[in-house]
């Protein structure tokens, strides 16, 4: 017989009168608990959409790795190039591992759709290190840096990877196995971020200061951009506000609008921006003292150098330098030996010098108004342009704008006789710290086999002269040239032997090596009224003064810097550019470095 029919269908859902309620009924049926999110099973998906959450996944990795270097340069105008880089590598893995590790604890308090998060954000950084940047003096070079980029770069990193890792999370990678599916992805992730963040920061640092884009700002807006194309929501009209800060007070960006904001801002401390350029070396400009009357060009959170503006009675075929370590260094021109003394002197104007390092042209300048063929080598093409505009650098000189240690490679190939040069003038110092490129034995004897038998070569070392950098420095250059003798460029401050201080003084300053390539003792002649050239800065600080005893640093056959070999160096001047960056603090207010 049929079985009697309900009369109701199969899959139809009972009325609630007609639903079980009795506890017998509960109690008899096994409960099931709803799967937690991490043991649901990835549905399978077809292989157009896994390739676009891949593309997805790694497009945020790139932009989170490109950020890590535009966040570095948006620090190194108030900071330095060097003390930002104590805590960015640490903060940026955190960063990296915070993501993949806390994936679960995020998505508590964070929304999956971070499209609503993420490029709001990105806008909103360079109005966030506007405003902290105010309190750099208050934090300081080594917590400064951190504490911007905990507040900005971490999150904006941290975001990024998380988005990825959500992305990532909806591909189906069973197929290769548990370990590839639960490691994979965060390994894989770990790889392609730092290989990212080493080639956008080879490509963004050749390419900063070529057009507005590649400006500090120009990048943090473009990098937000990217992040609004990949995460479209309608929340980013929220990051108007942001966008209008910046275009309109923000005098970071680099806008006709926003530089007249910063130079109203600069008059109420007697300062004037002249000129302002972002460029390889970091971000140059120019500044007049409207007090005191000087001039001064600015590489990030250092001086390349400055000269008095106000008139003087003297007629000085020169300007005047503010420093007096670059009219030390012309006295390459003073050395002279017993033998040759008993010899006619070369007239300048048959004599070659060779300048690395141009800053405003100071010494060029002065070796250039004696007669001497000049030839300068700089690597920042703003630099030389700015030299040339407004620090009246001659015209009559050789510039070679190129990397030092590729122009003195090839000088010693085209040349196989070499010695073409009686004088070279080192100054490297920028941004806080010297290339150690230019410090390893390598340059230096290259150098030497560029300078003529009889020549001098004057090298300028800025730095804590209390470190062992310090003793480096000098062993490596005393390794090539027999003959040195070391000049501070002022009288070192006497050590209270009494004092209860644990830790020793700094010693920071300028000491020019002045150095021969044969074992001859050698001095100075005494200062003439041509080699001051009526200068008064000249008269007072051309004759080298304070030297340091020879054996100070040891006898030179300690350690030496060898070209890919620098990591000695490179880790002690991190301790001097935090030195280097208070000092820098003194001689400017904090509002022109923090205002740039």
């Amino acid at each position: 017989m049929a079985p009697k029919k309900s009369g109701r269908p199969a899959n139809s859902k009972p009325n609630k009168a007609t639903a079980p309620t009795t506890s017998t009924a509960s109690a008899s049926t096994p409960r099931t608990e709803a799967p937690s999110q991490s043991s649901v099973a990835v549905q399978p998906l077809d292989a157009q959409t896994t390739v676009q959450l891949l593309m997805k996944a790694l497009e945020l990795i790139v932009l989170g790795a490109a950020y890590s270097t535009i966040s570095q340069l948006c620090l190194s105008p108030v900071y330095g190039s060097i003390p930002p880089t104590l805590h960015h590598s640490r903060v940026t893995m955190a960063a990296v591992f915070a993501a993949w590790l806390g994936k679960s604890a995020m998505g508590t308090y964070i929304p999956k759709s971070i499209a609503n998060i993420l490029p709001i954000f990105a806008f909103m950084v360079p109005s966030i290190q506007f405003f902290l940047f105010q309190y750099s003096g208050t934090m300081g070079p080594v917590y400064g840096p951190l504490v911007t980029e905990l507040v900005t770069y971490f999150p904006l990193a941290a975001l990024s990877m998380y988005g990825a890792a959500l992305a990532i999370e909806k591909v189906d990678l069973s197929r290769f196995g548990h370990r590839v599916q639960t490691s994979g992805p965060a390994i894989a992730t770990y790889f392609a971020f730092t290989a990212t963040e080493r080639l956008t920061e080879n490509y963004i640092r050749q390419n900063v200061g070529s057009g507005l884009i590649f400006t500090r700002s120009g990048l943090q807006f473009v990098a937000a951009t990217f992040y609004a194309l990949l995460l479209p929501s309608r929340a980013i009209v929220f990051a108007v506000l942001p966008i209008l800060h910046s275009a309109s007070v923000n005098v970071h960006v680099p806008l006709d609008h926003t530089t007249s904001v910063l130079n109203d801002t600069l008059h109420m401390h007697n300062y004037s921006l002249v000129a302002r350029q972002e460029s390889l070396t970091g971000y140059i400009s120019v500044l007049d003292n409207l007090q005191d009357n000087f001039r001064v060009m600015r590489c990030d959170h250092s001086l390349l150098g400055g000269e008095w503006t106000f008139s003087s009675k003297y007629e000085s075929r020169v300007k005047e330098p503010i420093y007096s370590v670059f009219t030390l260094l012309e006295a390459v021109r003073l050395v002279e030996t017993e033998s040759g003394k008993k010899q006619p002197g070369i007239p300048d104007d048959e004599t070659n010098a060779l300048v690395i390092g141009l800053g405003i042209g100071t010494t060029p300048s002065a070796l250039i108004a004696h007669g001497i063929h000049t030839t300068a080598v700089e690597i920042d093409p703003v630099v030389h342009s700015f030299a040339m505009q407004y620090f009246a650098l001659p015209t009559n000189h050789t510039s070679i704008i190129e990397d030092a240690t590729r122009f003195v490679d090839r000088a010693r190939l085209a040349d196989s006789e070499h010695h073409s040069y009686d004088y070279i003038i080192h100054d490297v110092f920028t941004g806080g710290a010297e290339p150690a490129s230019l410090f390893t034995q390598e340059f230096i004897q290259g150098l030497s086999d560029l300078l003529k038998p009889e020549g001098v070569i004057a090298i300028n070392y800025a730095g804590d002269l209390s470190l062992p950098s310090t003793r480096l420095v000098v062993n490596t250059i005393k390794s090539v040239f027999p003959s040195c003798r070391l000049f501070r460029e002022e009288k070192e401050t006497p050590v209270d032997p009494t004092s209860a201080d644990l830790h020793p003084p700094q010693d920071f300053t300028n000491m020019v090596l002045f150095c021969r390539r044969t074992t001859e003792p050698f001095s100075f002649r005494a200062v003439t009224e041509a080699d001051c050239l009526g200068s008064q800065a000249r008269r007072y600080h051309l004759q080298p003064k304070h030297e340091i005893p020879a054996d100070s640093f040891g006898d030179g056959t300690g350690k030496v810097l060898r070209r890919g070999k620098t990591e000695a160096l490179q880790r002690w001047q991190r301790e001097s550019a935090v030195g280097h960056w208070r000092i820098m603090r003194n001689v400017l207010p904090a509002v022109v470095w923090e205002t740039w």
